[in-house]
Order: structure tokens, then sequence, then C-alpha cells
């Protein structure tokens, strides 16, 4: 097959596919097509192509434009740039919509559930906007100490931060100073509205590649830079507050490549306080946490308040009752159940993470009756199968979702409610066709655009035998 990279044709494009593209045809092979409308006739210009029944490609020219377009708010992710703001030239009604098609798509082929699906605005956040909610961002730093963002499906760094998804004075001076090169940085506006930086050492990979190349700033840079270190110094394996690290593109050899630098980046590595205190203070319903910038935190400045009122109306737990929080972070969604079944009832809630269940702890110290565990899911519900069984089930797994082991684990406990939360649309998908399988019926549904002007879509789901 004739590799079709480069080329430019014509395209008429079709629905929005999983991902952040529109879905088009060309000479009998489907096409992905980024930076497009459904409907809209563009050229585009082929990006990747591995052979097989489709490609990738980029919309260079709009030749009938959408009634839903408008000029991009975002000057970073056009064709060829970033990979952060998927649909920054689309309304933000247009956006849900999208969004919307997507998650109802995944449902009906993935579950078999024929569901409409309407994508919702985070509470107190302006339906009509697309930037300033973001709160947690990781950027990548270049060669030249420069820090930027990758650019789609590729390791190059974008030394442009004019991406309109942070809050405001998230970004400044970010730009004006030097920083490791090789390294990732963390920048974090708290609840409090403090701004938080820290330097997440350059992974091996990284360091491999750095110490191939001369260096570019001098002596005393460095000696500032160790007095820095040696101020600030830690140790991190945490998640990563926002911002997902994009795969390189290309052969077998770079793939190899790209997988040993992702297992990199995710080993444990230095991390320098650059700003602030690098612990950041968040709130929800009115409880107070304390937690590492580079701890995981919902990256829109409304989405933890938003998710935790909702699984408080969904579980409805009444005094003296039993429920489980499982990965459960801090214990956001913990402290809310805690207080529905009171000093009579019991929440276990596991977390993967040591520190986000110490920081958990710290911050429900005065709920005794809650039980805040380090420990992997799958071998705590493994431990926990034949005991009491819980009225309620909370889980917010990772991007990857729950799969067939812990679903089958919390189906078989036999709570009467399980509340599903969801970042990925056909992980989310998988497992509520595995909950269906066990026995449970989709009671409710919500998706909310916690993430404007990307693809990306949080759903949370209520379950019932």
């Amino acid at each position: 097959m004739t590799d079709w990279r480069s080329n430019t044709f014509e395209v008429r494009l079709g629905p929005p596919g999983h991902g952040g593209f529109c879905v088009a045809r060309h000479e009998g092979r489907v096409v992905f097509v980024r930076h497009g409308l459904p409907d809209e006739l563009v050229r585009v210009r082929v990006t990747e192509d591995r052979g097989g029944s489709f490609c990738r490609a980029d919309a260079i020219e709009i030749l009938e434009a959408s009634a839903d377009r408008i000029p991009a708010t975002c000057p970073v992710s056009g064709p060829g740039g970033a990979g952060c703001c998927d649909f920054s030239f689309a309304t933000p009604a247009a956006q849900r919509s999208l969004k919307a098609a997507v998650v109802a798509e995944q449902l009906r082929r993935i579950a078999g559930i024929e569901r409409e699906i309407t994508v919702e605005p985070i509470a107190g956040y302006p339906a009509d906007a697309t930037g300033g909610w973001r709160t947690r961002v990781r950027l990548a730093v270049d060669a030249a100490g420069r820090a930027g963002v990758h650019g789609y499906r590729s390791t190059e760094v974008i030394t442009d931060l004019r991406c309109p998804q942070p809050v405001p004075g998230a970004m400044d001076d970010i730009a004006d100073r030097l920083w490791t090169p090789g390294a990732d940085l963390v920048v974090v506006v708290d609840g409090d509205g403090t701004r938080h930086i820290v330097e997440l050492a350059p992974s091996a990979a990284a360091g491999r590649a750095e110490s191939e190349r001369p260096s570019t700033r001098g002596a005393d840079r460095r000696g500032k830079r160790e007095t820095d270190r040696r101020a600030g110094k830690r140790r991190t394996a945490e998640r990563g507050p926002g911002g997902e690290r994009s795969r390189s593109v290309g052969g077998e050899g770079d793939r190899r490549r790209a997988a040993a630098r992702r297992a990199a980046t995710h080993a444990a590595r230095d991390e320098w306080v650059m700003g602030g205190s690098g612990r950041t203070v968040e709130y929800v319903a009115g409880r107070r946490w304390e937690l590492a910038a580079t701890g995981f935190w919902q990256a829109h400045r409304g989405a933890a308040q938003c998710y935790s009122d909702l699984v408080a109306e969904w579980a409805g737990l009444r005094h003296g009752e039993r429920a489980w929080d499982l990965y459960s972070g801090v214990g956001v969604f913990a402290a809310r159940l805690a207080g529905q079944v009171g000093q009579t009832g019991s929440v276990l809630a596991v977390e993967s993470t040591r520190s986000a269940v110490a920081d958990g702890n710290a911050a429900l110290r005065d709920l005794p009756w809650l039980d805040l565990r380090a420990q992997r899911v799958e071998h705590w519900l493994a431990e926990h199968a034949s005991g009491a069984a819980p009225d309620v089930v909370v889980l917010d797994p990772p991007r990857a979702g729950a799969g067939k082991e812990v679903v089958t684990a919390v189906t078989t406990s036999g709570p009467s409610r399980i509340v599903h939360i969801g970042c990925d649309p056909a992980s989310f998908a998988r497992d509520l066709g595995l909950y269906r399988s066990a026995g449970y019926h989709l009671a409710d549904l919500r998706a909310f655009d916690a993430f404007p002007a990307t693809h990306h879509v949080e759903c949370l789901a209520l379950l019932e035998r």
C-alpha cells in the first residue's frame, strides 16, 4: 500500500471519533482528521500513515465551514501544533455536542447501551467559556531550558505558553525563566490562590539525551540551581497533575523508545520546589486538604466540588450503613460518605499512592469511622471480598478504567448502588458493560465538560441492582 504521509486531498468530514478528530473516507480508507467539524469540506494533509485501513491527517484548509466554527481560541494547537485544545475552533455548545456524540457512540458500540447524552458545564463555570479553568499544568522543558508543551503525538517541545486553559496568573513569568533541560515543570494555583512551581528532574531517558548536548547555561546558573535543589529537593512518583504526555510517531524502533521514555517518566524522580511551598491547599464541601503540588487533584477548578456533590446525592447513605471508596485519592468522596453514615457506620477507602493516603488521613482525622488505606485496589478487594457487604461502592479509576477483575469483585460483594466515574468514554463504556453483565442496570448518567476546548469528558454513572 502506498504511504500517504504528506499527501493532501479534499474530504467531506463525517461524525466525531473518540480522540478529538472527525472520521472521513478517501479512496477506500478511513482518515482521522483533526481541526475539522462534521459535514465540513476540508483539504487535509496526512500526518501519519502506518499502513492498514486508516491514516491520520490535519485539516489545513476549510473549504466549506460549519456554522459552529469560530476563530480558534488557542494559538498553540492548530495543524502541526500541540495536542492541548482539540476543539478551540468550535463554539462551546458545539464542543459539548461533539463530546456527547462520542460518549453515546461508545456506550452503544461497547456496552450496548442506547442513551441520549448531554454534556454539562461544570457548575459555577460559565457555559460560554473555554479558558481559565485549569489549575494544574504540567509542562516539558526543552534542551535550551525553555518551558513548553508537547506537540501532538510527538516528543517535540513547543515553547509557546499562550494556551488559554490555565487560570489567570498560572503562567506568569514562566516563559521568561530558564529551567533544567529535560525536566518537567508542574505549576499549580491552589484553593487559596497561591501558585506553586515544582521541577521534576529529567527522567533517565531525557537525561541520556541531554548528556549528548552541549550545556546551554553558565556556571553561575548551575550554581544557583544547585542551591535551589538542596533547599527544596524531594522525591516523587506521583501521578501527573495535568496534560497527558503524547506518544512519539514512527516505526517500531520509535515505539520502543517511546515506551522506554514513558517508563522512565513514571519512575521516582527528584523534585525541586521553585515557587510557593510545594504544598497546595484545596477545599471541598467546607473541608480543607493539604497535598503535594505533584499529587493528584482534579484539574478543573470546580470539578472536585461538582463530582463530590453528585456522588453524595447518588450514594444517599443512611446512618449506620457501609460504603467503599476505591481509587480514593486523598479521600474527597470518602469524606462525604463518612458524613452520611455517621459514627455508627463505616467507610473503607483504598488508594495505591502512599503520599495521597498520608495527606488524606491528615485531613480526615476527625472521622475515625473512615479507614483510608494504601494498597492496590485489586489486592484490597481480594482481602475484603468475604467481609461485610457494602451498601454503596464508589469507584474513580484511572483512565484505563477498572477492568474485569475489579468490577467482578465489586459486583460479587453485592452493593445495592455503585457510583462509577470515568474520564475515558471507551473504558467507561467497557466497565458499564461489565456491570450490566453482572445484573446491574444504569439508573442515571451525567457527563461533564471538565476539560473545555479539549476532546476529554468526565462521566459519572449510577448503577443499581
